[in-house]
């Protein structure tokens, strides 16, 4: 059989009500009361759904997870479908004379909208090597697709896409 117990502890009633702030400190003349009574709570919630992975763990790559790309002097649709999407690699360019530009964009299926934007500059004398990694997430919608650009044979975008979650947000096992 169960007991109730009155609690009247200032130090009990801050720590419930800053833990809990929909409570609104109750009330002056109420008090808290416990029970020995084990009351189970099972939250049905999408939110305490979870995954069956740890969250470091649900970043793993597998061979069926991944998409490899390679965009050089080209403009390639990478992704176009919807989703949660890791994109991930490299950008290497030389540097000679002239400049080179690369980039991510987001299409709506009409228009761009870059995300990332690399720049090498021209005008040095000797050839240097640019390397620069990126990892990114994107967020794509029916009709969205995502595009990666350059606009020369010395710069590449070399990488691979993951999809980690559904439109709805449901997790992708890799």
């Amino acid at each position: 059989m169960a007991e109730e117990f009155r609690i009247n502890s200032s130090t009990i009633e801050d720590k419930i009500n800053k833990l809990l702030p929909s409570q609104g400190g109750f009330g002056p003349g109420v008090d808290f009361s416990a029970s020995t009574m084990v009351i189970p709570i099972v939250d049905l919630t999408e939110s305490a759904e979870g995954s069956t992975l740890r969250q470091d763990l649900q970043r793993s790559l597998s061979h069926d997870s991944i998409t490899p790309f390679s965009v050089i002097n080209a403009t390639t649709t990478i992704i176009n479908t919807t989703g949660y999407f890791r994109v991930f690699g490299s950008l290497t360019a030389n540097t000679p004379a002239a400049s080179k530009i690369a980039y991510f964009a987001l299409n709506d299926g009409t228009t761009d909208k870059k995300i990332i934007e690399f720049n090498t500059f021209g005008g040095v004398t000797n050839e240097q090597i640019f390397y620069q990694t990126f990892d990114f997430t994107v967020f794509l919608e029916a009709g969205d697709s995502l595009i990666a650009s350059n606009n020369s044979a010395g710069i590449g975008l070399l990488g691979s896409t993951r999809q980690i979650a559904t439109i709805t947000g449901e997790l992708v096992n890799p």
